[in-house]
């Protein structure tokens, strides 16, 4: 499967805190249709802590697809990727002892030939848009979740919850380690969108709301264009996204069941 993007579009913005601990890898102005990887972190610690975290794990994730990633990435190759991200948590920590107790939140998206492979830890989210319509949503980890899934509140008294910004999973070290949840997704056709977001985002947008602003027929930097405007007039959080298109798919015949038909085609 041979998937190509248009052009990405990504913001990563302070919004209506006073400094920044989001962190995107690649950063906004680099972005472009050859871009494979993508990644919003969300960082949690206050401070300069949750700063380093999504900057950390930004730099540490890449590192390691860069260096280690052979084919499509599997499971287990993200959640060693994860591993390996901690373990530059702890270094981190130990060199700088204030930092302790930094975390973040973790989405994750890679465009490969087997799909599109996705991967989140916490409440940072990737959608999967099809004339509006959402494929695919990654649920977060979070309270909030975990009690509907309980049955002690229902799903329309999320958004209302006092704790529904309580995550469960975040990257913050070997000693409190996580896995990801990770999701191949195969069904892509052309006109579809990717959306990645941290939870400011959220703060503005519902799934319906969502839905409505890409089901109008408009380019993917205009998407951009509202999606911001929004954030910057209703969010009281830092706020990062990635909007990526799909421009076309075609799918790829392996030389050896090119061979086979071609043989079969004189029997």
């Amino acid at each position: 499967m041979d998937i190509m993007m248009g052009q990405p579009f990504a913001v990563c913005e302070r919004g209506g805190r006073l400094n920044n601990e989001d962190s995107v890898y690649p950063q906004p102005e680099v972005s472009s249709p050859k871009q494979r990887l993508f990644i919003v972190c969300d960082g949690v610690g206050g401070s300069e802590k949750g700063e380093i975290a999504s900057a950390l794990a930004c730099e540490s994730l890449q590192t390691y697809f860069s260096s280690f990633l052979q084919g499509n990435p599997t499971e287990e190759f993200i959640n060693q990727a994860v591993k390996y991200t901690e373990s530059r948590f702890d270094d981190f920590v130990s060199s700088n002892p204030s930092a302790k107790g930094m975390a973040t939140t973790m989405a994750l998206l890679y465009v490969g030939t087997n799909g599109m492979t996705l991967a989140h830890i916490g409440d940072s989210r990737i959608y999967q848009f099809r004339k509006g319509q959402i494929l695919h949503e990654t649920i977060d980890h979070s309270l909030v979740n975990s009690l509907v899934k309980l049955g002690r509140i229902k799903p329309e008294e999320v958004s209302s919850h006092p704790q529904k910004n309580v995550i469960l999973k975040a990257i913050s070290g070997t000693e409190n380690p996580v896995q990801a949840e990770v999701t191949l997704i195969t069904n892509v056709t052309p006109g579809d969108y990717f959306f990645m977001c941290s939870d400011g985002v959220m703060e503005c947008f519902d799934d319906k709301a969502l839905s409505g602003l890409f089901e109008k027929n408009i380019s993917s930097d205009v998407l951009k264009t509202e999606v911001l405007e929004a954030c910057n007039n209703i969010s009281r959080d830092n706020f990062s996204f990635f909007i990526i298109p799909v421009n076309n798919v075609q799918e790829t015949v392996s030389i050896k069941h090119f061979i086979l038909s071609f043989f079969y085609s004189f029997i």
